[in-house]
């Protein structure tokens, strides 16, 4: 199983429309990277964890799920570098890719030393983007490739005539 843990924070301030948003509206820039995120989790099957820094939030650790994607606000003076690095070491082994998405360099390093792998604001960036064209045009070839009626039927009309088609209908 891959997983991808990203640091939230870092995505906002490094991609161009969450970064017009946060200066509007920074709640829906955190909700918008996590809807993005949970299409990118739902088309890859990678688990997605994103982790936002609480540092100088009093309190502790906040966890939830939000479009089935883990959602982390790090406890009173714990950084998401900190969490991000105790998550990579928690979830690295022999059949789990840990993948960091952080543009901060020495995070980076600190990832690779933990046996995770890295990529960066930009890279994710390119690959949602990417995933988001693929969706789009798989969409456009099911809406063409669906047979349109030029007249308006009811649905029990439709029922019928399916069961006609099929041979189930008399």
């Amino acid at each position: 199983m891959d997983i991808l843990i990203v640091d939230g924070y870092n995505m906002i301030g490094a991609w161009p429309e969450l970064q017009k948003l946060k200066n509007s509206d920074f709640a829906a820039a955190r909700d918008l990277l996590i809807e993005k995120m949970a299409e990118y989790q739902g088309y890859t099957g990678t688990k997605v964890i994103v982790v936002f820094d609480a540092y100088i939030a009093k309190g502790i650790e906040q966890k939830y799920k939000n479009y089935n994607v883990d959602v982390i606000y790090t406890k009173e003076k714990e950084t998401a570098d900190e969490k991000i690095e105790k998550l990579a070491t928690q979830l690295t082994n022999r059949t789990t890719k840990v993948f960091v998405a952080t543009s901060d360099y020495a995070e980076q390093w600190q990832i690779f030393g933990q046996g995770a792998f890295r990529k960066s604001a930009r890279e994710l960036y390119n690959e949602i983007n990417d995933i988001e064209k693929g969706i789009n045009q798989n969409m456009k070839e099911i809406k063409h490739g669906q047979p349109v009626s030029k007249i308006p039927l009811s649905k029990e009309v439709l029922d019928f005539f399916e069961k006609f088609r099929r041979g189930e209908g008399s």
